[in-house]
């Protein structure tokens, strides 16, 4: 089995994927521990963080093998080409720059392109993207998205904004292979208090839910 079909394995399962936004990147390290304590074991590092790759780059290596350390928030090839050389696992980016997954797959690490609309989503699928990032979900929901695999059911799905443990239920049930959890897992509150405890409590509830469903 090819590297990057085992990383695209271990992003779906259990699935939960975390969206770190982080006020500085001297939070990513003991955020990212926490989250793998909770059983959240996939971290996507946005580059809206200060010093992003730098972040990256030290919590991939303190991790190892115990977690996958991606990149996220990727708008063109320079920032894909630094952010794999930094050691990302996966790439991520809210639009459909096609540029970036030849650059990732030379690599051996899955991609996600971001789309919204069905004709974004298929087109996205076309360029040989692991996952198509459904951005933003909050505002198509799960109904949407079980629509939209009616026809298209070779599309795997992974919506990001709008998942919380309200909602991942339904999105899971919708057909998504995983979610992109963001502020609703990390919240604003965690991060001002740096309540590392605290998040790896919530991130436990995620998990939890997502096994609930099997």
């Amino acid at each position: 089995m090819k590297a990057r079909e085992l990383l695209c394995r271990r992003l779906t399962d259990p699935g939960i994927i975390a969206v770190v936004r982080a006020r500085r990147a001297e939070q990513v390290p003991p955020l990212a521990e926490a989250l793998v304590a909770g059983g959240v074991t996939a971290i996507e590092v946005t580059l809206t963080t200060p010093d992003a790759l730098a972040a990256l780059r030290t919590t991939a290596t303190q991790l190892g093998e115990r977690a996958l350390v991606g990149v996220g928030t990727v708008l063109n090839e320079d920032q894909c080409r630094a952010a794999l050389a930094a050691g990302a696992q996966f790439v991520v980016s809210p639009i459909a720059r096609r540029e970036l997954v030849p650059l990732a797959h030379a690599a051996e690490k899955p991609v996600m392109l971001g789309a919204y609309t069905p004709t974004e989503a298929q087109l996205v699928h076309e360029t040989g993207a692991d996952f198509v990032k459904l951005f933003p979900a909050d505002t198509l929901g799960p109904a949407f998205i079980k629509a939209l695999r009616a026809p298209l059911p070779h599309l795997k799905i992974v919506p990001t904004g709008g998942v919380d443990l309200r909602t991942l239920a339904e999105f899971f049930r919708a057909g998504c292979v995983a979610v992109g959890v963001g502020s609703s897992l990390i919240t604003a509150d965690i991060l001002a208090r740096e309540d590392w405890t605290a998040l790896t409590d919530l991130a436990r509830q995620y998990v939890a839910a997502r096994r609930a469903l099997r």
